[in-house]
């Protein structure tokens, strides 16, 4: 009786210990039914509704974009009419952009290439991938100039940084950034004396995170120097150095023929513009013609683009 006991026993601990070994490695393994790899996108309802992200008018990126893309079109008056889709939110900084197309995996957005990071995914246009190379060797479409812009002769400081930013040290700062330099034949930076002074340098937030480096290694250099940047955007930036409270503007874009009649302007840098979707979405690739469609609002729904 005694063996036949123990022998029960003994069956029931070895039935215990196997439940426990194969709940503990469920528990490891998992099914991953709620993992997000396995659902970011499988759950992805493509009949959902685009959400539609854009950037403030008056702000470089947009007006660049708009442009390139088509979605800016001019009249028989030669007026230019801006289509972007009236249910667009409307956000007025590149890491605003971001944030909403970040918390919406309906999402699409557009912001500078310099400022792209693997929190949300940039999409293929016609086939190019958003990289500074592409946008160099032009097979990425969608791209435009920086432009630093400033009123009558610059003083010495002014005329010094912008020396350095188009210097061989400064276009390094230019690459490093992940943006595309104006060229290869630069030279060192000379700095023209011992420098002293402040300056004021307002307009585009996606000018901003480069002009920031590009101040910092300034500053290093000339400890004597304050330079003060106001993220303003590109037409706002114009409009203080026209006025004189800013020394130098930032621009996102080619310079229009107003401004241009009051300021001179100099490419400090080339730039694409990325068009960006959660994470989640499984587009890749769109042409101009896709994103010129989603913009005015004639495609609303993500079927026809999920390809």
């Amino acid at each position: 009786m005694k063996k036949i006991w123990s022998i029960f026993l003994v069956s029931i601990m070895t039935m215990t210990i196997i439940a426990s070994c194969s709940n503990d490695n469920t528990a490891k393994t998992g099914d991953n039914t709620n993992s997000p790899a396995k659902n970011s996108e499988s759950n992805f309802d493509a009949s959902s509704t685009i959400n539609v992200a854009t950037r403030e008018d008056g702000s470089g990126t947009r007006e660049a974009f708009t442009e390139i893309v088509g979605i800016l079109e001019k009249g028989e008056n030669g007026n230019e009419t801006d289509r972007t889709y009236t249910e667009a939110v409307v956000q007025n900084s590149t890491n605003a952009v971001m944030t909403t197309v970040t918390g919406d995996e309906y999402s699409i957005g557009y912001i500078s290439l310099g400022s792209l990071n693997d929190t949300v995914k940039a999409l293929k246009i016609e086939g190019a991938e958003a990289t500074a190379e592409n946008v160099q060797n032009n097979s990425y479409k969608i791209s435009r100039p920086f432009n630093i812009a400033y009123k009558g002769k610059l003083n010495t400081l002014s005329e010094d940084f912008l020396n350095f930013i188009l210097s061989t040290e400064g276009q390094e700062i230019v690459l490093k950034e992940g943006y595309v330099q104006i060229g290869n034949d630069l030279t060192a930076y000379e700095a023209n004396g011992e420098q002293e002074g402040n300056l004021v340098v307002a307009g585009s937030t996606s000018v901003t995170p480069v002009m920031e480096k590009l101040v910092e290694a300034y500053q290093e250099i000339h400890s004597g120097v304050s330079i003060e940047i106001q993220s303003t955007g590109s037409s706002a930036g114009m409009q203080s150095t026209m006025e004189g409270t800013a020394d130098l503007g930032m621009a996102s874009r080619e310079l229009k023929e107003s401004e241009l009649a009051e300021l001179t302007s100099e490419v400090i840098a080339q730039d694409g513009i990325a068009v960006i979707v959660n994470n989640s979405n499984p587009t890749e690739d769109l042409t101009l013609e896709d994103v010129k469609s989603i913009y005015t609002g004639e495609t609303t729904e993500w079927n026809a683009m999920v390809k």
